[in-house]
């Protein structure tokens, strides 16, 4: 072909390409099929939709206690303008010794949150089953629909997340996954570690529980389920976001068996932990003085928060976390009433999704003069939600 005949076509070419319509991103099918939603409302949304800041952050479960001053030190001398460890080598050393395994069971990762995402990324394909309770942590749900799995959800029982009807219904519809937290988010209630790994008997051949341990270092002796780290059926999650003090830094691990655990490697973001939010961790789970200061204060806490409850005719749910559920006497929408006047007045607090569990507010622990502003509110709510 000559030359002048080849620049013809190019120019063509390149012309009709220049000419043709502009078309959206070709978005997968499953992508196409999903709501673009965000599992909670931040109270930055809130505060910036109400045009003012909030008199007490109570919703978030964060401790406002703040992290370890050791752990402070140590983020803020880290050379930040460095990427951070893509192996997590220090830390996942330390978890390891702290809890007595071997670094190969353990796998650090953005908060509880990023983990969730990367398991389920592993193990779930569209239509794939994944067994929840109806209520229990949304973001989970949040990933699992993201992936296309299909999820089924058992009902609370005395608002206790319920072990064995969640592992009997992954038997019915051979679930991948079943998702369990222990202390349980919203309500705050908790089974013995010895409870959960009979109930294991249960679980079916195929399927893993993710055992969500976020609150656990809030909870009696006893809650942790003694499972063995390169027991198969489970993966235990814990994060540095709660008694630690960490939210806004985002550091969460997991403990499971090498298999299992090594499989992470392929798709997570293997610099997605900063060099700060890697040493601070890393210092905060070295001063078990300032662990021990924090586990005091928020019982402290929720002992105040059941007090302002109780002189207000409102019944608290015992705890083992760093919230307390406070259940307001009637339905879902009397506890939203409640809620919407606290959140008027400048307390920020959240509730349980579903009913019944939605009868109740949930109230984090804070500071003196957190839990005095929401002592001052709540009679109001409560007058306002009546009318």
């Amino acid at each position: 072909m000559r030359s002048g005949t080849l620049q013809r076509k190019l120019a063509c070419s390149v012309t009709l390409r220049l000419s043709a319509p502009m078309t959206e991103p070709r978005f997968t099918s499953l992508a196409r099929s999903l709501p673009a939603t965000v599992p909670f409302v931040g109270p930055e949304t809130q505060e910036r939709q109400r045009g003012s800041p909030f008199v007490a952050r109570l919703g978030a479960n964060e401790s406002v206690f703040g992290p370890s001053p050791q752990a402070i030190a140590a983020m803020a001398d880290t050379g930040i303008w460095m990427y951070g460890d893509p192996e997590n080598h220090d830390l996942r050393i330390a978890l390891a010794k702290h809890h007595g395994v071997k670094p190969e069971n353990i796998v650090v990762g953005e908060g509880i949150d990023g983990l969730l995402g990367y398991l389920v990324r592993l193990l779930v394909g569209p239509g794939d089953a994944v067994v929840t309770s109806d209520g229990a942590y949304p973001t989970f749900n949040y990933h699992v629909a993201g992936f296309g799995g299909t999820l089924h959800k058992v009902p609370y029982r005395d608002d206790h997340e319920d072990p064995e009807a969640l592992f009997a219904k992954a038997g019915e519809v051979d679930a991948k996954l079943v998702y369990l937290a222990n202390p349980d988010n919203p309500m705050g209630s908790w089974h013995s570690g010895a409870d959960i790994v009979a109930a294991l008997d249960i679980l079916p051949g195929g399927c893993l529980l993710v055992l969500d341990e976020a609150y656990v270092e809030c909870a009696p002796e006893g809650t942790a389920a003694p499972v063995a780290a390169d027991d198969p059926r489970v993966i235990r999650m814990r994060t540095f976001s709660k008694v630690y003090g960490m939210a806004g830094a985002r550091v969460g691990y997991a403990i499971g068996a090498p298999g299992l655990i090594s499989a992470f490697n392929k798709v997570r973001n293997h610099f997605g932990m900063n060099r700060a939010a890697q040493a601070g961790a890393l210092a905060a789970l070295k001063d078990a003085a300032w662990l021990d200061h924090v586990q005091t204060r928020i019982a402290e806490a929720r002992e105040r928060i059941s007090l302002i409850a109780q002189e207000n005719g409102l019944a608290p749910l015992p705890s083992a976390t760093n919230f307390v559920a406070i259940d307001c006497g009637q339905d879902g929408a009397f506890a939203k009433a409640v809620l919407d006047s606290l959140v008027a007045q400048g307390i920020f607090v959240r509730m349980p999704f579903a009913a019944p569990q939605n009868r109740c507010i949930r109230v984090s622990c804070g500071d003196t003069t957190d839990l005095d502003a929401f002592a001052a509110a709540l009679p109001k709510a409560l007058a306002d939600a009546r009318r």
